[in-house]
């Protein structure tokens, strides 16, 4: 009989639809305020880190990235310079070059607005994640993007540290393919990840470990020449 007076509630309930569980005879507004209240906990307060976090990563993304881009073309160059002063054997009390460091930095600075603008530009033009988006977003990247930022930098940096547009122009047909090069086996792979595996709110953060990396080469290839010797056979190191 409680068999029966179970299946005959199921199939009541099942024609109002509103499940087995739920009893006949109420109201189907109250049965939705109630299921709704049990389903929806209060959220709990954002944490001041967290906060913190949204304001960076979103209202002022444009000045994270700026900052973030200074900031890591310094650690770059000082690395850079690191490994100068150990290739050289130089003495203790060589230290670093504090001009030249604040010069790379205004350099990265200069740079965060660009990228912003043109990334984002890039994922208006192609929303998505296919395989098929990814791999236009990455030669978009590398035949538009690379180039610009290339000559930008080497410009940027020499007219800073006292160069005439002509020394710059000459260090750019000294060094641009190099740099081009690497830019292609560091970068397809790196934005492949990027784009096409890692969800948005992770990507700042990817992208800048691997750009401080990357600003290491960036840096030791602007002020010396033993990598171009190296590769091609010609070229003088200079200080």
């Amino acid at each position: 009989m409680f068999s029966r007076a179970f299946a005959c509630r199921r199939v009541i309930g099942q024609q109002h639809q509103w499940g087995p569980w739920v009893a006949p005879g109420r109201p189907p507004w109250l049965r939705v305020a109630l299921s709704s209240t049990k389903a929806t906990p209060p959220k709990a307060e954002p944490t001041a880190v967290r906060r913190i976090w949204r304001l960076l990563f979103g209202r002022y993304l444009l000045v994270t990235n700026t900052v973030s881009s200074g900031v890591l073309m310094m650690v770059g160059d000082i690395a850079a310079q690191e490994l100068e002063l150990r290739r050289d054997h130089a003495a203790p009390s060589a230290g670093y070059d504090w001009r030249r460091v604040f010069n790379m930095t205004l350099v990265g600075i200069s740079q965060g607005p660009l990228h912003h603008y043109l990334y984002k530009w890039m994922d208006v033009l192609l929303p998505g994640a296919s395989v098929r988006t990814v791999f236009k977003k990455i030669l978009i990247d590398q035949l538009a993007i690379s180039p610009i930022f290339i000559i930008t930098y080497l410009y940027s940096a020499g007219l800073l540290e006292g160069a005439s547009v002509t020394d710059c122009t000459d260090e750019i047909r000294h060094k641009y393919w190099t740099i081009y090069m690497a830019d292609w086996l560091v970068w397809p792979p790196t934005q492949f990840i990027n784009f096409y595996l890692l969800s948005p709110k992770y990507r700042v953060l990817y992208i800048n470990g691997i750009t401080m990396l990357y600003n290491v080469f960036l840096c030791y290839i602007k002020h010396n020449d033993d990598l171009l010797a190296l590769v091609f056979g010609r070229g003088e190191r200079k200080g």
